[in-house]
């Protein structure tokens, strides 16, 4: 089974980071759409990368301390059908990157208006690797803080909500860190 192994970290919501990193011809960028379903773990997305769009089925689910991630193309319509049935949902432009073992995503989360509300680094390791690398130097100064293995109110599905978001990242520059 795939084993979601992530570390976060948050960064200051910066369009001019976003800018530089459309820009770099190494880093890939797509849009995301995406819906949490009214099942726990369940989510769907709408990928739009280089001019095409694919649709996802995801599920994710804790075992042993352990997050398993399974993902599945959908189509379409039943991308469509799952949407009328949505709870939680977001938008995000994310720009990725594989280095040596460990694989980026920095998310910028955006109100309908295209505004960026929060921005977030991913980093997938190795299933057995517990310290995550240390961030990219191209994003070294944007980092507002670290974020703890498994706090759950940097999810994606948290993060969603943007009052949720906006104040978690106020809370972050007056503590200068996660509490």
């Amino acid at each position: 089974m795939p084993i979601e192994n992530e570390r976060k970290f948050v960064l200051n919501p910066d369009a001019d980071l976003e800018a530089r990193l459309a820009r770099d011809r190494a880093v890939a960028r797509s849009f995301l759409r995406q819906a949490y379903l009214d099942v726990s773990g369940m989510r769907i997305r709408s990928v739009e990368e280089a001019g095409a769009t694919r649709h996802v089925f995801t599920y994710k689910r804790p075992i042993d301390g352990q997050v398993v991630e399974i993902e599945t193309e959908i189509s379409a319509a039943d991308f469509e059908r799952l949407w009328s049935q949505r709870r939680e949902t977001l938008q995000k432009a994310r720009y990725s990157w594989t280095d040596g073992a460990f694989h980026w995503d920095i998310d910028f989360f955006k109100t309908a208006d295209g505004r960026i509300y929060f921005a977030q680094a991913e980093v997938e390791m190795p299933e057995d690797v517990q310290e995550p690398p240390p961030l990219p130097s191209s994003l070294a100064g944007h980092r507002l803080a670290t974020v703890p293995a498994g706090d759950q109110r940097f999810s994606s599905k948290r993060l969603a909500d943007q009052a949720h978001a906006t104040k978690l990242l106020a809370d972050i520059r007056t503590w200068g860190g996660v509490e």
